[in-house]
């Protein structure tokens, strides 16, 4: 237990870094978009790709993790529009809900994979992430289409040309492809990527941190308790039993169970801003299950002997 809690506290020790750091006005307010954009760009995709190039991704838990997760959000999905009725939500309220309940931050994911499986572990999350993008991404569109308060619909173009651009989806069918064409290191290219991932995890654990709000988790903290019970206490247990259905071993399903344990993304604020959604309940979720995952992660890995 103490070596679990050594490889995740440090990931949430730079997240409250950033917030403390944000709250302080260290930096201008202005300046962590462009820090922001710098991470998930740049620094991110050299993290990525030499990750996954390196991994060893023989074995056949990528392909029951990834299923597992993709099917998880799919009956979390389900649920969510089952019981819409009984929410008495507003649409844009609603919209931030259903965001809440099955996007995941991999800022914070990726990171507690690193320090509990290493390199393969990564492998592995980068096809879960590579089999998630796409789904989340179209559910949450057109949740924001059909009941968000800006009503322009996103074309089909669009919505494609949103997801192939992701630059964390890129990396990782780039890393994919370089590791199963089995393409050998390549100097100079390989340095370079690492030393551009170095900075990848701290800087990106500090921006998240910085952007957290809690402004709305006193205001509407039964909405936004109950998203984050959903998140962090109903669908890790779901991830997990699914993989072990699918055949995954010990480590697919720790990386299932990571997955749906991964707090809110600060991406749906963006979105919910972008298409008429709720954007400050979105804020108070993606803080809330944050803070939360804080205690989840170390709680639900020990309890499932997964590391």
């Amino acid at each position: 237990m103490v070596a679990l809690l050594a490889g995740v506290l440090p990931v949430f020790v730079l997240i409250a870094i950033g917030y403390g750091l944000r709250k302080s006005d260290f930096l201008p307010d202005a300046t962590w978009r462009p820090i922001e954009k710098l991470s998930i760009h740049i620094l991110y995709p050299g993290f990525l790709i030499p990750a996954i190039w390196a991994a060893d991704i023989s074995g056949g838990g990528a392909g029951a993790a990834g299923a597992a997760s993709v099917t998880s959000v799919l009956i979390i999905a389900a649920l969510t529009f089952a019981l819409k009725p009984l929410m008495k939500l507003d649409g844009p309220a609603y919209t931030s809900v259903f965001q809440g309940a099955i996007r995941w931050n991999s800022f914070v994911f990726l990171p507690v994979i690193q320090s509990v499986y290493g390199p393969d572990g990564l492998a592995l999350a980068a096809v879960v992430i590579a089999a998630m993008i796409p789904v989340t991404n179209i559910l949450c569109v057109i949740v924001l289409v059909r009941w968000g308060a800006d009503q322009r619909a996103m074309s089909p173009w669009s919505l494609t040309k949103a997801i192939l651009s992701n630059p964390i989806l890129l990396a990782c069918i780039a890393g994919l492809t370089l590791n199963l064409l089995k393409v050998p290191r390549l100097p100079g290219v390989w340095e370079t990527l690492q030393l551009l991932g170095g900075a990848a995890l701290p800087l990106g654990l500090i921006v998240a941190g910085a952007g957290l709000s809690f402004a709305e988790v006193a205001r509407r903290k039964i909405t936004i308790s109950m998203v984050s019970f959903v998140k962090l206490v109903i669908t890790p247990p779901l991830m997990w039993g699914l993989c072990i259905l699918y055949g995954g071993d010990q480590t697919a399903q720790g990386i299932a169970l990571l997955c749906g344990a991964a707090p809110g993304a600060a991406a749906s604020y963006m979105l919910a801003r972008q298409m008429g959604g709720d954007a400050p309940l979105m804020a108070g979720i993606v803080a809330l299950t944050t803070v939360g995952s804080a205690i989840s992660i170390p709680i639900l890995l020990a309890l499932f002997h997964l590391a």
